[in-house]
């Protein structure tokens, strides 16, 4: 929200917010806080409701520019409605299947944490997660090993109480997607290290879940989960390892942790993402853009990039007269 919010205002824009039905709370009571300073009537308006209120959005010939966060579902039908009115022009921050590659040369108690926290941060439900943690064959059955320990470990329950790690889903029906998906990674052949089923009798909290021998086809390595599943994938070869990486539909954000420069460059050369993150996760920052390739989306937030999605360019061209001497 602020990353739409205040690139939008700085420019000179007025601002219509509509948040996604599950979370409606923090946008109202941002609401709430923008009239308590005095910002003139209708400059921000925030509209709670469910998809009908942002097909009214995309559908309003008044609106010039549409920013939307969420599923590249929902991203593919705003853009095809957006064409078919006033030819609005879009930003999408959408899905990601995020790669974040281990090589052998590593601190691994530093790259496990690391490669956890980009996994588990948020419930997991975070769009640039490195859910596709490719980890090099030498150092594989000790990462795996030590990554279940660090999950055994990680702290599930009340998210107001300052010790807890790791809170409820946002709802039922992402609760059943999640324990579903984990199912199909099984049946695929995935082997399950830790976790993967429901944590408690009540809310919606998953148990954090380690899958090892994932491989690139199975579906849990295709499929966006958006929860706390962590798929630990094996590679020998950095020759195949761009490829590999790349070989998904989504392109938000990856990362590559190795402490030899040349490697890392080779990588972050070759791998079609938005962000790369060298020997760090979800680092970000108000002046780097943020958005993604493919089917994550197109355009970008924060930085002079996020300035400029929500300016116009105009030329002025004036024929001064000469005066007569």
């Amino acid at each position: 929200m602020a990353w739409k919010i205040g690139p939008a205002l700085t420019t000179g824009n007025t601002v219509v917010l509509k948040p996604a039905e599950q979370t409606p709370l923090t946008a109202l009571y941002m609401a709430e806080l923008i009239k308590e300073v005095g910002f003139p009537p209708g400059v921000v308006n925030v509209v709670p409701g469910f998809g009908d209120a942002g097909v009214a959005l995309v559908q309003n010939s008044k609106v010039d520019k549409i920013a939307f966060t969420g599923s590249t579902e929902v991203g593919k039908k705003i853009q095809q409605a957006s064409g078919q009115f006033n030819l609005k022009r879009t930003t999408l921050e959408l899905g990601g299947k995020s790669p974040n590659i281990i090589l052998a040369d590593v601190d691994i108690e530093k790259a496990v944490e690391a490669a956890h926290f980009g996994v588990f941060f948020n419930q997991g439900q975070v769009c640039c997660a490195g859910t596709r943690t490719f980890v090099e064959d030498s150092i594989y059955d000790e990462f795996v090993e030590r990554s279940v320990e660090r999950a055994k470990k990680r702290v599930v329950g009340n998210p107001f109480d300052p010790d807890t790690e790791q809170g409820p889903q946002v709802d039922e029906t992402q609760l059943n997607k999640i324990l579903s998906l984990i199912k199909q990674g099984v049946k695929d052949g995935a082997k399950l290290v830790h976790g993967g089923e429901r944590h408690g009798d009540e809310g919606y909290f998953v148990t954090p879940t380690v899958f090892a021998e994932v491989e690139d086809h199975h579906t849990i390595a295709k499929e966006e989960i958006f929860g706390p599943v962590q798929q630990l994938l094996r590679f020998k070869d950095l020759n195949e390892l761009i490829e590999r990486a790349n070989n998904t539909n989504y392109g938000l954000a990856s990362a590559i942790f190795s402490k030899d420069i040349d490697k890392v460059n080779y990588l972050l050369q070759g791998i079609k993402a938005g962000t790369v993150w060298v020997n760090t996760y979800n680092v970000l920052a108000a002046q780097t853009p943020f958005g993604g390739y493919k089917d994550s989306g197109h355009g970008r937030e924060m930085g002079e990039y996020g300035l400029n999605q929500y300016t116009e360019v105009k030329s002025i061209i004036v024929s001064i007269p000469q005066k007569n001497s």
